[in-house]
C-alpha cells in the first residue's frame, strides 16, 4: 500500500503575518484592550510592508482578535466575546493541534449539543438521495484500510456532514463544514490512535446503526445513537476505554 504524503505548502506574507500576529496575541504578549505599535512601525518590526500588515490585520479583525479603529488605532479584543467561528482554525493552529484540555472538552461539547440535533432532525426530515448518500459513505468505509487513519478521518468527517445536511436545517451543514479543521482534529487524534484496532470496527457499528434509525424515521433513537457516538469517541480519547 502506498504512503500517503502530504504535499508541503509554503504560507504566503499575508499568512505567516497573520501567523505570527495570532501568536503575539494569543500568547498574551499583546494583552487584550492594549493598543498595538502603529502600522509602520509593526511593519517594520515584523519585516513586511504596511500594505501586507494592513490585509493581516483586516483578517484579524474579522475573526475577531483585533478592533481597527479608524484615527486611534488597533486594539487587542476578548475573542471570548468577539471571536468568530474562523478564529477555532487558529487556536488550533497556536498550540500545533494538540488542544489543551479544556479546549478540547469545550469543542466536545459543542459536538454533542449540535449533531444531536442534526440526527434527530435527520430522522425527520432527510429525503431518499440523502439516505442514499450516507449508505455510500458507508460502503466506503467498509472497503477502507483500518490502519489510514487520513482517509478514516475523511469519510467520518464526510458522515457527520451529510447527517447535518439531512436534517433540512441550513445553517447546520455550514456550522460543521466551518469547522472542519477543528473536527478533524478531534476524529484525526482518535483514529491516529486506534487505527488497526478493533474499535474502529466499533465506530462503523454506531454509523450503520445511525443509519437504520433514519431509515425507519425514528428520530428520538437517532439522537441517542449519536450520543452514545459521540461519547464512546470521547471516552477512548480520554484514556477512558468505552
Amino acid at each position: 500500500m502506498a504512503v500517503r504524503i502530504e504535499p508541503l505548502r509554503v504560507p504566503s506574507l499575508k499568512e505567516a503575518c497573520i501567523l505570527r500576529l495570532e501568536e503575539l496575541i494569543l500568547s498574551g504578549e499583546f494583552k487584550i484592550g492594549a493598543r498595538l505599535p502603529a502600522e509602520r512601525d509593526l511593519a517594520a518590526r515584523l519585516e513586511v510592508s504596511r500594505p501586507v500588515l494592513h490585509e493581516a490585520l483586516v483578517d484579524l479583525g474579522v475573526k475577531g482578535l483585533v478592533q481597527i479603529i479608524p484615527r486611534r488605532g488597533v486594539y487587542v479584543s476578548d475573542f471570548r466575546r468577539s471571536g468568530s467561528p474562523a478564529l477555532l482554525a487558529s487556536l488550533l493552529k497556536y498550540h500545533n493541534g494538540r488542544l489543551e484540555p479544556a479546549f478540547a472538552q469545550s469543542l466536545m461539547d459543542l459536538r454533542l449539543l449540535l449533531e444531536t440535533e442534526t440526527a434527530r432532525l435527520a430522522a425527520l426530515n432527510s429525503t431518499d438521495e440523502q439516505l442514499s448518500a450516507l449508505r455510500a459513505i458507508l460502503r466506503q468505509e467498509s472497503q477502507t484500510d483500518i490502519n489510514d487513519a487520513q482517509t478514516l478521518t475523511e469519510l467520518d468527517f464526510s458522515f457527520h456532514l451529510q447527517i447535518a445536511i439531512a436534517s433540512g436545517n441550513l445553517v447546520y451543514p455550514l456550522v460543521i463544514n466551518s469547522f472542519q479543521g477543528v473536527y478533524t482534529s478531534l476524529t484525526g487524534q482518535f483514529f491516529r490512535k486506534f487505527c488497526g484496532m478493533p474499535i474502529i470496527a466499533e465506530v462503523f457499528a454506531f454509523h450503520a446503526r445511525l443509519l437504520s434509525a433514519l431509515t425507519s424515521r425514528q428520530a428520538k433513537d437517532a439522537a441517542e445513537i449519536m450520543y452514545q457516538m459521540l461519547t464512546h469517541g470521547e471516552k477512548a480519547l480520554k484514556g477512558d476505554r468505552p
